[in-house]
Formats: structure tokens, C-alpha cells, sequence
């Protein structure tokens, strides 16, 4: 089974973060874009075989580009200092 989640990464003063609002609890944060996206990677592949290994449901993806940046947008507003965009991990699960 594939999924693909959208991801919202912000840049900040310090670090990267990112977040996938369909996959709630699941983040990441570094020193580069390259090393959030590879955190953010491995980070919704565990967290997704753990829900599975505990007998938990698997969140479907529900969100676009669209829906997502609006998901996203009160916190931009917020924060003048972050740049954010939206990508989309597929993810595979056994």
C-alpha cells in the first residue's frame, strides 16, 4: 500500500521544520532543508509502522497543496520570519 501525505516545511532564523497535518504528532526539525526532509522521510515511515505494530488505524492522506497551506496559513500570519512550502511524500507500508 502507497500513501502520499502532504508535508509543510517552514524555514526559520535557525532551523527547518517540518510537519504533516494528516499524520498528527509527527515533526521534524534541522540545520538544512535536506536534512528535514530526510528526518521528515523516516519519521512518517516509523511513525506509520508504529500505528500499525500497536493495531492502530493508519491515517488516510485527506489533504492537497491547497488544503494544506490553508491548514497552515494561521500560523504564517503569525510569524512574518518563516517561509513554508508544501511537498508530498508517498510512503510505503507492507
Amino acid at each position: 500500500m502507497k500513501l502520499t501525505y502532504a508535508v509543510v516545511y517552514e524555514r526559520t532564523p535557525n532551523n527547518y521544520s517540518a510537519y504533516a497535518p494528516d499524520v498528527p504528532g509527527c515533526i521534524a526539525a534541522a540545520d538544512t532543508r535536506a536534512e528535514v526532509e530526510e528526518l521528515m522521510r523516516e519519521a512518517i515511515t516509523y511513525h506509520l509502522e508504529m500505528l500499525r505494530d500497536y493495531g492502530d488505524p493508519i491515517p488516510e492522506p485527506q489533504l492537497s497543496v491547497e488544503e494544506a497551506m490553508n491548514f497552515h496559513s494561521d500560523s504564517l500570519a503569525a510569524d512574518d520570519a518563516a517561509v513554508s512550502t508544501i511537498s508530498f511524500w508517498e510512503v510505503g507500508m507492507q
